[in-house]
C-alpha cells in the first residue's frame, strides 16, 4: 500500500505532460516544505495506528471481546480483506474526478469510519467497522505519500521525497506498542480509538488548509474497469482473509479455507481472462509477468519474507514467554529510531551513485541481526535484542527505496496507464506477500514446535530421578493446599509440560530466526554475485568502446 501510493505523486508530476499539465509550480520555501512533510507523515501515523494497534493488542482485545485467538484475528482479516486491493481503484478515480475532492471526501470517510469504533461493544460489531475502516484507510496512506513528495521538487521527489515517505510507513508499528498499554489501562478498546478519532480530525484540519498541486483529469474509468475490479478485489480479498486465517485454524482442517482458496483462484483467473482480450487493458498481465517485473516481485517477496523477522515472528517469540508490550518500550523505541537512521543513510547513498550498497548493508544488518536473535533462550527479554531488533530496522528502512524508485521509473517510461500496473505489482508484493510470508513462518513455527516437543516429551520419564525431582519441586508450591499425593503430582506434572511446551516453542522460534538468517545471507550471496558480474562485464565492455576506429 505504502507503494502504491509514491505511484501517485510521482506520477501525477511526471506524467503531466502528456495530458497536457500546467508549469510546474515554484519549489516551496523550506518552512512550508517542513510543514507538507510533517502533515504527510501524521497521515501515514493516523492510518497506520488505526490498521495497527488492533494487530499489537489482540491478545487483549480478546478479554475485551470474550474470544478465542482464532477469532479476535477475523479483526486482522476484515480490515486486510478491503484495504489489499482499495487503491487501485482510487487511482483511477483521483485522476478522473480530480485530487480535491478524492482528498476531502477521502478523510471526511475516515473520521466517520473511525468514529464508529467507538460505538463497537462486541467481536461482530468489531468485525463490521474492521471491513468500513480498512476501506476508508486506503486512501489515507495514499494522501500520506502525496503530502511528503509535494514539499520536493520534481528531481528529488524518487530520492529525498520516496525515502521520507517510506519512512512513514515504518513508524506506526513500534508507536501502536509503545503507546497501546497506557491507553488499554485507560478505556481498553475505545481508548485505542479515540485516539485515532482524535488524530483523524487534526488529518481533516490539515488537509482542508494545505492544498496539494492538482494534476490535469483525465478520462480513464471504462465500465469494464469496474467489472475487472471488483473480480480482482474479491480475489484478493478472499487469499488475505485465507492467508491470515489459514495456520490458526489450520490449513487442511477447515473446509472453508479450501473453499476461499478456490475462489480466490477463480476470481483471479477471471479477470486475467478479461484483461488479456482487451485492447486497452486496465492491468497489462503480459508487462506485469516480464522478466524484469518478476526479478522485482521476487526480490520484493524476499524483503518481505526476511523483514517479517520483526514484524510478526519476534513479537510472537516475546507473546509466547509472557511478555507485554508495556515491557518492550525501550526495544520498540529504539526500532523507531534505527528505521529514521536506516531512511536518512539510504537517502544518501540514492543521492549518490552507491545505490546498490544500500542493499548490501540491508541484507548484512538483516542477517546479522537474526542470527543474533537465533541465539535465544527461555530467558532472553527484551534487552537482550536491543541490538540485533535495531540491525533488522535500520536494513529494513534501507531496503525498499532503490526498488520503489527504479520500479515506478520504469513503469512511468512506459505511459500513465502503466502506474496502475506498478501498483499491483507492489500491492501484491507488500500486503499480500506480507500476508503469505508471515503465514508460512508461522506455520513453520507451528511444525517445528511439534517436533520439539516430541523429542522433549520422549525424556519426559517419571522413572528419571531428576525428572521426578522436578516434578517434586514443581508441586510444592501447592503441597499447602492440597493433600493428596495424586493430585499433587499431577499438578506438577502440569506444570512441568507447561514449561517443556514452552521450551519447545522458544526452540521453533529460534530455528525460524536462523532461517531467515540463511535465507538472508542466501539473497546477499546472489546480489554480490550479481553485482560482481555486471561490473566484470562492464570492464569488458569499455575497452571495446574505446578502441580507435582505423
Amino acid at each position: 500500500m505504502s507503494t502504491v501510493v509514491e505511484t501517485t505523486q510521482s506520477a501525477e508530476a511526471t506524467t503531466a505532460p502528456v495530458i497536457a499539465a500546467p508549469a510546474a509550480p515554484p519549489a516551496k520555501p523550506l518552512w512550508l516544505a517542513a510543514i507538507y512533510v510533517a502533515s504527510g507523515l501524521l497521515l501515514f501515523i493516523t492510518q497506520g495506528l488505526g490498521m495497527n494497534i488492533v494487530n499489537a493488542n489482540l491478545f487483549q482485545l480478546q478479554g475485551e471481546f470474550s474470544a478465542t485467538a482464532a477469532e479476535a484475528a477475523w479483526l486482522s482479516a476484515a480490515y486486510m480483506a478491503p484495504y489489499a486491493t482499495l487503491s487501485i481503484a482510487l487511482f483511477k478515480v483521483r485522476t478522473q474526478y480530480g485530487l480535491r475532492p478524492f482528498a476531502e471526501w477521502s478523510i471526511l470517510l475516515f473520521v466517520a469510519a473511525s468514529a464508529l469504533n467507538l460505538f463497537v461493544n462486541d467481536l461482530h460489531s468489531a468485525l463490521v467497522v474492521r471491513f468500513i475502516s480498512g476501506c476508508a484507510a486506503a486512501p489515507i496512506s495514499t494522501l500520506g505519500f502525496m503530502y511528503v513528495l509535494e514539499a520536493f521538487p520534481l528531481q528529488r521527489k524518487l530520492t529525498q521525497g520516496l525515502n521520507i515517505a517510506l519512512l512513514g510507513t515504518l513508524l506506526s508499528a513500534p508507536l501502536a506498542r509503545m503507546i497501546s498499554p497506557g491507553l488499554l489501562e485507560l478505556d481498553g478498546w475505545h481508548a485505542l480509538y479515540s485516539l485515532e478519532v482524535g488524530l483523524a480530525l487534526v488529518s481533516m484540519a490539515i488537509i482542508f488548509a494545505l492544498p496539494l498541486t492538482p494534476p490535469p483529469r483525465a478520462k480513464v474509468i471504462e465500465r469494464i474497469d469496474i467489472l475487472s475490479y471488483l473480480l480482482m478485489a474479491v480475489g484478493i480479498g478472499c487469499l488475505a482473509v485465507f492467508l491470515t486465517l489459514g495456520r490458526l485454524y489450520w490449513w487442511f482442517e477447515t473446509w472453508w479455507l479450501g473453499a476461499l482458496l478456490a475462489a480466490a483462484i477463480l476470481f483471479l483467473s477471471m479477470t486475467a481472462l478479461i484483461e488479456s482480450r482487451r485492447t486497452n487493458p486496465m492491468l497489462d498481465f503480459r508487462w506485469i509477468f516480464s522478466k524484469d517485473n518478476l526479478h522485482m516481485a521476487a526480490v520484493l517477496l524476499v524483503f518481505r519474507a526476511v523483514s517479517s523477522e520483526q514484524s510478526s515472528t519476534a513479537v510472537s517469540f516475546f507473546q509466547q514467554i509472557g511478555l507485554l508490550n508495556d515491557q518492550q518500550f525501550v526495544l520498540w523505541a529504539i526500532v523507531l529510531l534505527a528505521s529514521v537512521g536506516g531512511a536518512l543513510l539510504c537517502m544518501a547513498l540514492m543521492s549518490s551513485r552507491y545505490v546498490e550498497t544500500a542493499h548490501v548493508i540491508a541484507l548484512s544488518l538483516i542477517a546479522g541481526g537474526a542470527y543474533l536473535d537465533s541465539l535465544a533462550t527461555n530467558l532472553t527479554r527484551p534487552e537482550q535484542m536491543y541490538l540485533s531488533q535495531g540491525m533488522i530496522a535500520f536494513g529494513a528502512a534501507m531496503f525498499l527505496p532503490p526498488v520503489m524508485a527504479k520500479g515506478f521509473a520504469s513503469a512511468l517510461q512506459k505511459g500513465p496507464a502503466y502506474i496502475v500496473n506498478f501498483i499491483v505489482i507492489f500491492l501484491f508484493t507488500q500486503i499480500t506477500g506480507a500476508l503469505l510470508t508471515t503465514a508460512a513462518l508461522g506455520t513453520f513455527v507451528t511444525i517445528r514446535e511439534k517436533f520439539h516437543s516430541s523429542v522433549l516429551v520422549e525424556n519426559i520419564l517419571l522413572t528419571r530421578p531428576e525428572v521426578a525431582q522436578r516434578v517434586s519441586q514443581l508441586a510444592g508450591a501447592y503441597r499447602k493446599v492440597i493433600t493428596d499425593t495424586t493430585i499433587l503430582n499431577a499438578e506438577g506434572l502440569t506444570l512441568l509440560s507447561q514449561q517443556v511446551t514452552r521450551e519447545a516453542y522458544v526452540l521453533a522460534y529460534t530455528d525460524t530466526f536462523l532461517l531467515i538468517s540463511l535465507v538472508t545471507t542466501a539473497a546477499l550471496v546472489v546480489l554480490l554475485v550479481h553485482l560482481a558480474w555486471r561490473r566484470i562485464r562492464i570492464s569488458r565492455i569499455a575497452p571495446v568502446e574505446h578502441v580507435p576506429q582505423s
